[in-house]
């Protein structure tokens, strides 16, 4: 990663971090508060999901492609098939390890992108906290979404794509410090 980071600096590489998130209108809720003896039973619901691949530049512009099909490795290779048709200098994008996103169908790609300058970098075991894109999404989840944005499907969508469009402005950024590993 260093390297990587030394070669954006230097104005060699474009530096993109990737993922993808999902949402539904059932919100997710990270801990909860209940009194002592009483058990409170959140039942799982099935529903609409709400799946965004995003690729996010270290210099914070966002590309997202949302869907409400299910995410597997052909609509990952469909959203780096578009991002690779834009590619103006050569990029890294820096992935997870998930299975679709080292599936068969995408490393055949690889020679391919690789010919258009277009690199996949994996990041090592457990460690989202090298993917800049998770802060990203945590934000989304825990603090831009309001409680009345999940009032329905129509809302909850409208909120997301709304706050996609303003990600870097005021209302809707995030001030990444440099890796510690460049300071």
């Amino acid at each position: 990663m260093k390297v990587l980071w030394q070669l954006y600096e230097k104005k060699h590489i474009d530096l993109v971090f990737a993922d993808e998130a999902g949402f539904q209108l059932v919100p997710c809720i990270p801990y909860g508060w209940q009194p002592i003896g009483e058990r409170i039973k959140l039942l799982p619901r099935k529903g609409k999901t709400m799946s965004i691949f995003g690729l996010l530049h270290a210099d914070n512009r966002l590309v997202c492609y949302p869907t409400e099909q299910m995410t597997n490795a052909d609509f990952i290779i469909q959203c780096l098939d578009s991002f690779v048709s834009r590619v103006k200098e050569p990029t890294v994008v820096i992935l997870d390890n998930a299975p679709i996103h080292r599936a068969k169908k995408m490393l055949a790609k690889r020679k391919e992108w690789e010919k258009k300058n277009f690199f996949l970098f994996f990041l090592p075991r457990y460690s989202p906290h090298l993917n800049r894109i998770e802060t990203l999404w945590r934000k989304l989840k825990y603090e831009w979404l309001k409680p009345r944005d999940y009032k329905s499907w129509g809302t909850l969508t409208k909120a997301i794509k709304n706050i996609l469009a303003s990600f870097g402005s005021d209302l809707y950024d995030i001030k990444f410090s440099k890796p510690y590993y460049i300071v």
